[in-house]
């Protein structure tokens, strides 16, 4: 009997070696098939090319899809339509009229005239049976605080269209509001003539044809916003329209035409962006966008604050941001303008004010405060938009499933490999080291080539090639995030995982650092958190097929289901990076302040780790994969050496310009006695760069010439260096900015202080009473000395309220009535020992829109910059006194 269990023992141990030795071999043979067999090296291009196909013939084209112009003759055949061609007619004459700066003939008179004899003419083809419609010119002065200044403002302008419907039941109103005002030396076509063109085309379109509204429509021409937001702070706090508005669409320019972005909604009141989806024909908005505005990252402002801070009203902000180069330049000009911008916004206005005119919401829009919204376009194709908290909810799920299908993938592969599942699970956590390691070398790489490249002088090598973008950032991310893995994969091939089981455990890796960034946004509240989901929802999306249809299990079956659920994150990331191209590149060239290498090359890094992680490690799976990617850090090399080349030099004539401003100065620094003695005097040219290049005209203004940079002495005594200062932008640029000796300009109008009264109202108070007068766009800069403190004065309190650091800055402007601006400044002192100066007053003049009046010796001052550089130049003065 024990002999018998004996053989029998034996036998079974025997069979259990036979099947021990045909599983072994089973996945020995498994393993050389998985780890030996590759794709030919010279796939690869085609791979590569497929991606870029995919950019340039779908995603570039579909950013820059508008609809045909439609002309006086499609009204005709179809009646009630927006006509582009007659706004690009009437934008033509309006930008014929040339510069319409605050204070100017042309803005106050000509442009103004324009606007109210287009009126007339729509209002005498209007439906009248139907409609109310009220013109009328407002006349506002006021101050307040914006930024760091107190702007005064003095008989500004705007001019004002009510619609309303006969026989209307309710006094709400929607306003939608732009500005026909430009900066000096700009036309204004882009910013914003063509919005106020398609407002009136809008207009006629409403009040011709039989449209139906509910509520009432105010058309508000802004005729001071470039001064800046003073048109808007005078319509919201001072006419008797303003309080009926309910919600605002506001429509401004930081470019030429293109589609126009959404980057504001709100804020708290969703209902609005339900009615820009629903009726926006080509929608272009983001969350990221908005988020991006409102966390300052762009340098810009629009009247959309004022209505939100000062009227209490929600609303939309839309502005083109196409070819921003010419933004605020001489070349924001008609004929740069898209013919098909004109229907795009048309058509896209028109749909969305007819659906806002008759919302229900508008009667009391507080009833429908309820948070925040997410929203984004996919390739201008459709719009998607939902609640902040049906996106956390969404976030969560989709994080959930990620780390089911992460687990479940894992056990999967374990019964598949025979291997232990801790052991699979340990060659995880390997991978997952390994890519948080190429995702640190990557953007260690990005932020080091944007370092040294602001710190050797070369940056923007990208500003009028945007192509440079791919060899500096895109290509040592591609390196970063492929090398490491190319290394391991070919170190392992003998041992461990089959390569294709270890590519996909790789991007599972990044798959789990991304859901964990993305339960980090969501905690911070960041709503761009949607951004992350998408790319790990389509990620998971294919590891779900690839598991029901076991096509993980082969060499290469898996990777179709892979790609195809990688082209529309590809296509939408790419997008998304072409749109912050368009629209950040160009404001580079007007921010002095901060290193655009890190914006440009950061934001650069943070896209590739989106649209790229998914798609790099299938490079291993080629042959030579080391090589492949070792081809990118190569490119990034060249590249570099490409920006010290001229091939890379920013600035392009008409095209990509750099910028300056240059001030034609007469200085006068008074002393600190009863006759306000002169200290010094001087005259100059005063010039400002206003990006990371304020040295670029070094060799060209300075060689062989008679001009000399002076030194800056007068910072240690003056206000502001002794600088005419022009508004609170230029005081993040004066670090850069320099003064130049030459002759006096033209004398004529400068400002003028006069002392009205000096009393005192208390033992430790005394007050004065200042007049200024001048030309009608002056910088006041008071700074309190020997220990006196500004306790009230006649502006706004805000500043002192909010303890702001001095000197003070008042901006003011006037346009219509010029009479000398009046105001109190009381100081205190903590003793009654009054002996010396209580404060210093410097007062900069700025004619900047004479150009008659500039001399010769000017305008050969001017000649002597370059064709790349843009110059907007006036005549200015600077004088302070110690009082």
């Amino acid at each position: 009997m024990s002999k018998c269990n004996a053989n029998n023992n034996n036998a079974n141990n025997d069979n259990i070696m036979i099947i021990n030795e045909k599983m072994n071999s089973k996945y020995e043979n498994m393993k050389i098939i998985y780890n030996r067999s590759k794709i030919g090296w010279y796939w690869a291009p085609l791979f590569v090319a497929f991606w870029f196909l995919l950019f340039y013939l779908v995603v570039v084209p579909s950013f820059h899809r508008m609809p045909p112009l439609k002309t006086l003759q499609d009204e005709l055949q179809q009646p009630g339509q927006f006509i582009g061609e007659r706004a690009e007619g009437t934008l033509l004459r309006l930008s014929k009229i040339g510069p319409k700066v605050v204070g100017s003939a042309a803005n106050e008179q000509v442009a103004v005239q324009f606007l109210l004899s287009e009126i007339s003419e729509i209002i005498d083809g209007a439906r009248t049976d139907l409609y109310d419609i009220e013109k009328d010119v407002q006349i506002a002065s006021g101050n307040y605080l914006l930024w760091s200044m107190v702007n005064v403002y003095q008989s500004i302008q705007n001019v004002v269209v009510k619609l309303s419907p006969k026989n209307a039941t309710s006094e709400a109103a929607l306003l939608i509001n732009s500005h026909f005002d430009s900066v000096p030396g700009s036309s204004g076509a882009g910013d914003s003539g063509m919005m106020c063109v398609i407002m009136l085309e809008v207009l006629r379109v409403i009040t011709k044809y039989e449209t139906p509204l509910t509520y009432t429509l105010i058309f508000l021409f802004n005729g001071a916003e470039e001064n800046p937001l003073q048109g808007s702070h005078a319509f919201i706090t001072q006419h008797p329209w303003a309080h009926n508005v309910r919600a605002v669409v506001n429509l401004d320019s930081a470019g030429s035409g293109g589609r126009e972005i959404l980057f504001q909604s709100g804020p708290d009141h969703p209902w609005l962006m339900k009615y820009y989806g629903n009726h926006i024909t080509h929608p272009f908005a983001s969350t990221i966008g908005e988020e991006l505005f409102q966390n300052g990252f762009i340098p810009s402002e629009t009247d959309y604050r004022i209505f939100r801070d000062y009227g209490k009203i929600p609303g939309l902000d839309m502005a083109h941001t196409s070819n921003g180069f010419v933004y605020h330049t001489k070349y924001d000009r008609f004929n740069l303008i898209p013919r098909r911008t004109y229907q795009l916004t048309g058509e896209n206005l028109l749909g969305l004010i007819k659906a806002l005119a008759n919302a229900p919401e508008l009667e009391d829009p507080a009833k429908y405060a309820e948070g925040h919204m997410i929203f984004f376009d996919v390739l201008g194709w459709f719009f998607v938009c939902y609640p902040d908290y049906v996106g956390v909810i969404i976030n969560i799920c989709i994080c959930v499933l990620v780390l089911i299908t992460i687990v479940a993938y894992i056990w999967s592969m374990a019964s598949n490999t025979g291997m232990f599942r801790r052991r699979i699970f340990a060659k995880f956590g390997i991978l997952a080291a390994l890519q948080l390691c190429g995702v640190c070398l990557s953007m260690g790489l990005a932020i080091c080539i944007a370092l040294f490249l602001d710190a050797v002088g070369l940056s923007m090598a990208w500003f009028s090639q945007t192509w440079m973008i791919f060899g500096l950032y895109f290509c040592p991310m591609f390196f970063g995030l492929g090398i490491l893995p190319a290394i391991y994969f070919s170190r392992t091939k003998e041992h461990g995982l089959p390569l294709a089981y270890g590519i996909q455990l790789l991007m599972h890796s990044h798959c789990l650092i991304l859901t964990v960034i993305t339960i980090i946004m969501i905690s911070f509240n960041i709503r761009s958190a949607f951004s992350l989901l998408i790319c790990i929802g389509f990620y998971t999306l294919s590891v779900l097929l690839n598991m029901a249809t076991c096509a993980h299990k082969t060499n290469f079956m898996w990777l179709i289901p892979h790609c195809l659920c990688q082209i529309l994150p590809f296509m939408f990331y790419t997008y998304c990076c072409y749109a912050f191209y368009v629209v950040f590149v160009p404001m580079q060239g007007r921010e002095s302040g901060s290193n655009p290498e890190i914006l440009i090359g950061g934001f650069t890094a943070l896209f590739c780790l989106l649209l790229s992680p998914f798609l790099i490690p299938l490079f291993c799976l080629f042959r030579k994969s080391k090589t492949i990617i070792s081809l990118f850090g190569i490119c990034t090399i060249l590249f570099i050496i490409l920006a010290a080349t001229p091939v890379a030099f920013p600035y392009v004539d008409k095209t990509a310009v750099q910028r300056f401003f240059a001030v034609h100065t007469t200085r006068t620094f008074h002393n600190a006695d009863a006759a306000s003695s002169v200290n010094h005097t001087d005259a100059g040219y005063y010039v400002m760069p206003m990006d990371r290049h304020p040295n670029s005209l070094d060799d060209i203004l300075f060689d062989g010439s008679n001009f000399t940079k002076a030194d800056r002495s007068a910072c240690e005594t003056e206000i502001m260096c002794g600088f005419p200062i022009y508004s609170s932008r230029w005081l993040k640029a004066i670090d850069n900015s320099y003064w130049v000796p030459g002759p006096e300009p033209n004398k004529d109008y400068l400002p003028t202080l006069r002392i009205i009264n000096k009393e005192s109202t208390s033992s430790t108070n005394v007050m004065f009473t200042l007049e200024v007068s001048g030309p009608d766009h002056a910088s006041i800069f008071i700074d309190p000395i020997n220990n006196a403190k500004l306790v009230d004065w006649t502006f706004t309190k805000e500043p002192l309220e909010k303890s702001l650091s001095p000197p003070h800055y008042v901006y003011w402007s006037y346009a219509l009535d010029p009479t000398p601006l009046r105001f109190n400044l009381e100081f205190e002192r903590e003793s009654t020992n009054w002996s010396g100066a209580t404060f210093k007053i410097a007062i900069m003049g700025h004619r900047i829109h004479d150009d008659m009046f500039i001399e010769e010796d000017f305008r050969e001052f001017l000649a002597r910059f370059p064709a790349w550089a843009h110059v907007n130049s006036w005549i200015g003065s600077y004088n302070s006194w110690q009082l």
